[in-house]
């Protein structure tokens, strides 16, 4: 079962955060057990709030992504770039459409 993790983060460098993401990306693309789909989304009440949502293909696979040194480096790179603590929501995807 496909696996998403939702962040919740507020920050005002975000073009610092999206070189980060963008090197992860590259570091990350067609590796085995990598994110498969990254989407950002800003608050438009709260300009400083965004919620990234990584897509893995299972959990196992989101928690060895975890695990990896890699990741834990850019994490403590993008918590320093943060307002205050990140919130991680974990979900299973249950159903996904296209609408249009």
């Amino acid at each position: 079962m496909k696996f998403v993790q939702i962040i919740d983060f507020e920050t005002e460098r975000m073009d610092e955060m999206e070189r980060i993401f963008g090197e992860a990306e590259r570091r990350f693309t067609g590796r085995p057990g990598g994110p498969t789909q990254r989407m950002l989304l800003k608050d438009r009440d709260n300009p400083r709030r965004y919620l990234a949502l990584i897509e893995f293909d299972s959990f196992e696979e989101a928690m060895r992504n975890s695990n990896d040194p890699e990741t834990g480096r850019m994490a403590e790179q993008l918590g320093e770039l943060c307002i205050g603590e990140r919130k991680y929501t974990n979900c299973d995807l249950v159903e996904q459409r296209e609408l249009a």
